[in-house]
């Protein structure tokens, strides 16, 4: 046998055990929060970010396109050695342990976070189910709390728009503030970015992603400025290690609305409202058009901003993209695929609904009355 083949054999049965073993771990959610969400990634993600916080832009970004041309290249070296006898082994192999190397190497620098206990448990919220009355009164709340701070921010005179440094301390700040309250919270090294092809991103409908290869937390500011509060809390939350969708967005709500920052209590009011507003319009059409009637016409003006946006720039590529995401969330332990994103109504209801409130409420909105 060609001693090339026999190294790739070996490569092939080494890569095959380590990737079983991360396949393993990952089956016992106790074991993988202890030895890498709590352990490992720990360490890790601190390096990643401490490396990629030395540069002004997405590190990540370019990583992947080093990683697309480099499949490229190596697609193109396969076409053209194809036709020798030798290579027609080869080939199928060094493709076998490439996506075993790519596949070890998402699962120890941040997909094994999947595998993780549920945070919404870390944080004490319960999973205790609404019904539809309680539901509409969640969202009476939430357009109080939405008309509140926006007229606050009328009468402050209060600035929309932040640069990418700028939405990066003050989300730190508002992590560091709940990190006095619950450790989970804290987050050394920020790496916030823009996203560097930030017309295609927002052609394929995302908001922000967080980049495994660099640490980053990436944000696509081309969005309307009212979401990139949110999204950045969001984004950074992934950093912290939450993996799952409908966890990312219940930490992002909670770290924005306890910025001293107006525009991000705003963002986190505003974004979660607008998943409440579609779960009430679902379950009860007519009480969402009294609540729809109680919202204020600058945050009115801010959904059809939103609307508008998205009309312009999102293409045929973002249902595309919505089935491919799906897909994705499915085979990493979140079987309703995107509708888990709507998981964050019920984490929300239980936040105000258990017995006095949970600390990681700010003291001035927790009244919830019927």
């Amino acid at each position: 046998m060609n001693p090339a083949i026999k190294i790739k054999i070996r490569r092939l049965i080494l890569l095959s055990s380590m990737a079983l073993l991360i396949f393993l771990l990952g089956l016992n959610s106790t074991i993988a929060e202890a030895v890498y969400s709590d352990g490992l990634y720990q360490l890790t993600s601190v390096v990643q970010r401490l490396i990629s916080s030395l540069f002004p832009f997405a590190v990540g970004d370019f990583l992947y396109l080093f990683l697309i041309a480099y499949c490229l290249w190596s697609v193109f070296k396969a076409i053209r050695n194809f036709k020798a006898r030798d290579q027609r082994i080869l080939i199928p192999i060094q493709l076998v342990n490439f996506m075993l190397i790519l596949y070890i190497a998402f699962k120890l620098l941040w997909g094994l976070n999947y595998s993780r206990p549920s945070i919404s448990g870390q944080l004490g919220i319960s999973h205790q189910k609404y019904t539809t009355k309680e539901l509409v009164q969640l969202g009476d709340f939430l357009i109080g709390r939405v008309n509140d701070v926006k007229d606050q921010i009328r009468l402050a005179g209060t600035k929309k728009e932040s640069g990418i440094k700028e939405l990066e301390s003050k989300s730190k700040y508002a992590y560091d503030k709940l990190a006095k309250i619950n450790p989970f919270f804290k987050y050394r090294i920020p790496a916030v970015k823009p996203v560097l092809l930030d017309l295609i991103i927002t052609r394929t409908g995302i908001e922000g992603y967080y980049s495994p290869p660099s640490g980053e937390a990436n944000v696509n500011m081309r969005l309307p400025s009212v979401g990139l509060p949110f999204v950045t809390c969001h984004e950074i939350s992934h950093e912290l290690g939450v993996a799952r969708e409908d966890e990312a967005n219940l930490v992002g709500y909670l770290v924005s609305i306890n910025s001293p920052d107006l525009n991000f209590q705003y963002s986190g009011y505003y974004n979660i409202l607008r998943s409440v507003l579609i779960e009430i319009r679902i379950k009860s059409p007519e009480d969402f058009t009294t609540l729809y009637q109680k919202i204020n016409k600058g945050t009115l003006a801010d959904f059809h901003q939103e609307q508008e946006f998205w009309k312009k720039y999102n293409s045929e590529m973002s249902g595309y993209m919505g089935s491919a995401f799906d897909q994705f969330l499915k085979i990493n332990n979140q079987p309703k695929g995107r509708d888990s994103y709507q998981d964050i109504v019920l984490w929300v209801f239980n936040l105000y609904n258990q017995p006095g409130h949970s600390p990681l409420i700010p003291a001035q909105n927790k009244t919830l009355q019927p």
